[in-house]
């Protein structure tokens, strides 16, 4: 079973990495829910409790999916869903620019709160959610307002902590006024270190965790000779994947089959070591569709770098380094 790290200062216990469900849903290859089930259920075997779904993945259905893979087994899952991102055509919402070339709809207006709430805990099966997270600011309404309908679900007895993705230190800085944030999610890897910068720090001073989300780089970070294929049709909106892109970040990132065989473990496994030995304060949350990578990822939570190791990488992945923009 996989170490245990506290969600802030005096927050619960969870598994010092966690399981993102979102992969089940076709952005990333073909999925069924048997094996995300199954999948569900091994990341459980394994120790990794925090199990990350949101309401706009698959629409719906990822939801009712983890709902289904913890039936039963409800103590044994730390189940963090998100609202936000809007995914049926008849909500109004407005468009959020990301980095990934897939224009996102947002409602985080207090009336939409509401509702996505509601939906969300009837596909989960749940009567409380343990982490609800606004998946990323809707840049007409005031963060503050957001929060404040988040902080009456937390009142009600239907949330149980309350976090934000995809937002700056300025954001954090204003939503922990209105309510304390446990959880801040963001993109973190070798190849996505902007973090470190100015929201990292500013989570340290208050106290909150950074939950890394993407920490295998949507799959390069684990197989860096990745083909984008047909199948997984997410990643040809990347634009670190383009032609172009692609080439130089293999190039880049080349160190890390030679230096993980030295160290006789897997790329993926030294990539989420990395983020692991950053601070006890920083949990990723890998997804994988097979539950042999599933046990692959969770022994990652046994290796301990030291100084030597740790700035190799350090130098060989700095900040910067990966090519194709990202915005958030």
């Amino acid at each position: 079973m996989l170490e245990k790290r506290r969600l802030g200062r005096i927050g619960p216990m969870v598994g010092s990495i966690g399981y993102g469900a979102m992969v089940h849903e076709g952005a990333y290859g073909a999925s069924n829910e048997i094996t995300g089930i199954a999948a569900v259920r091994q990341a459980l075997d394994l120790g990794m409790t925090i199990i990350d779904t949101a309401d706009f993945y698959g629409r719906g259905h990822n939801e009712e999916m983890v709902g289904r893979a913890v039936k039963g087994r409800r103590n044994e899952a730390f189940i963090a869903t998100k609202f936000g991102a809007v995914y049926d055509d008849k909500d109004e919402g407005r468009v959020f620019p990301n980095g990934w070339n897939l224009p996102v709809r947002m409602n985080g207006t207090a009336a939409y709160a509401g509702r996505a709430l509601e939906r969300s805990l009837k596909r989960l099966g749940l009567d409380m959610v343990d982490l609800w997270y606004l998946h990323y600011p809707d840049p007409m309404t005031p963060i503050e307002e957001s929060i404040g309908a988040m902080a009456k679900a937390v009142k009600a007895g239907k949330v149980r902590h309350i976090g934000l993705s995809n937002v700056s230190a300025e954001q954090v800085r204003r939503a922990h006024k209105i309510h304390p944030i446990s959880a801040v999610q963001y993109e973190f890897s070798l190849w996505r270190r902007e973090a470190e910068f100015d929201l990292l720090p500013t989570l340290r001073e208050i106290g909150i965790p950074l939950i890394a989300w993407s920490p295998l780089g949507a799959g390069f970070l684990a197989r860096p000779d990745l083909a984008v294929s047909d199948d997984a049709p997410i990643l040809k909106l990347m634009p670190r994947y383009s032609t172009d892109n692609l080439k130089v970040n293999r190039e880049r990132f080349a160190f890390l089959q030679p230096l993980a065989a030295e160290l006789g473990i897997t790329p993926a496994q030294l990539c989420l070591a990395w983020i692991l030995n950053k601070g006890p304060d920083v949990i990723p949350i890998p997804g994988t569709r097979r539950l042999d990578r599933i046990r692959e990822n969770a022994l990652a939570a046994t290796l301990v770098f030291d100084e030597t190791i740790m700035a190799r990488i350090e130098v060989d992945a700095r900040p910067g380094v990966a090519v194709g923009q990202t915005i958030i």
